[in-house]
């Protein structure tokens, strides 16, 4: 049955809380479609491939992590942005998007998500100075080898992981943070990991490792941010009575 899409706009904002953070860009409905809802569709980045597929799939409402209007870019509505929106408006597909809400969130963001598939137990999150603590810490089910984590990574995400080595020591003690979280690294070494994962890796990271003895693992910003927005729209499926897919719109990065 279809709702309105003010009910699952309010179910979103009543989830995810976004009024709580001072984010990038603005966060829950940035396009609004159709007036009810009875398909939605899931990814990672509102590209122009992932909202094809979602005109594909007869969506009303597509979720993202990664929607528009970031702080910083151009904002005239030209170029591909203006292709993106007006496929979104032609189509009246809403376009929902939350960044940090979706990472924070304690049982269906990407970090609590990610953790899950990975094994850990996630005990606490931690943050430099004046931030928001967005790096979980926590210890994975069964130790393991650093070569054998990296192999878990690899069934998890299907995509080998980036592992710049530490030193000998196994992996109990995790840290992680989805997404571009390499400059996380120093804080997670401080609180005495044993290895950490994100999405993505800068020159610094190698050096860090091998320094500190810590395993650094970058396993890709795409990938490791898959498993929030489709936990969350599967939450709203079951809620509210709806269709949900999840599309995975490939990315390397």
């Amino acid at each position: 049955m279809p709702v309105p899409l003010s009910e699952l706009n309010a179910q979103l904002n009543d989830l995810l809380q976004p009024a709580q953070f001072d984010d990038y860009c603005p966060n829950g409905m940035q396009v609004e479609g159709a007036g009810t809802v009875r398909t939605l569709i899931s990814g990672v980045t509102a590209s122009r491939a992932l909202i094809n597929s979602a005109i594909d799939a007869s969506a009303d409402a597509l979720l993202v992590h990664h929607g528009y209007f970031w702080r910083g870019e151009s904002q005239p509505i030209i170029g591909m942005k203006k292709e993106r929106i007006k496929l979104l408006l032609e189509n009246e597909i809403s376009l929902f998007a939350y960044h940090l809400p979706l990472d924070f969130h304690a049982e269906l963001g990407n970090n609590a998500q990610l953790g899950k598939h990975m094994g850990a137990r996630l005990e606490s999150l931690i943050g430099k100075p004046g931030e928001l603590p967005l790096v979980a810490v926590g210890e994975l089910e069964q130790p393991t080898s650093a070569a054998d984590f990296s192999q878990i990574l690899t069934s998890v995400l299907k995509r080998p992981p980036l592992w710049l080595p530490g030193d000998s020591r196994p992996v109990r003690k995790l840290g992680w943070c989805t997404g571009a979280a390499q400059n996380y690294f120093e804080t997670a070494i401080d609180s005495g990991v044993d290895a950490f994962v994100t999405g993505e890796v800068s020159e610094p990271s190698a050096h860090l490792a091998r320094e500190s003895g810590v395993h650094f693992f970058a396993a890709g910003h795409h990938a490791t941010e898959r498993y929030g927005v489709m936990a969350v729209g599967e939450f709203l499926a079951q809620k509210l009575d709806i269709e949900h897919r999840f599309i995975n719109i490939d990315n390397p990065v």
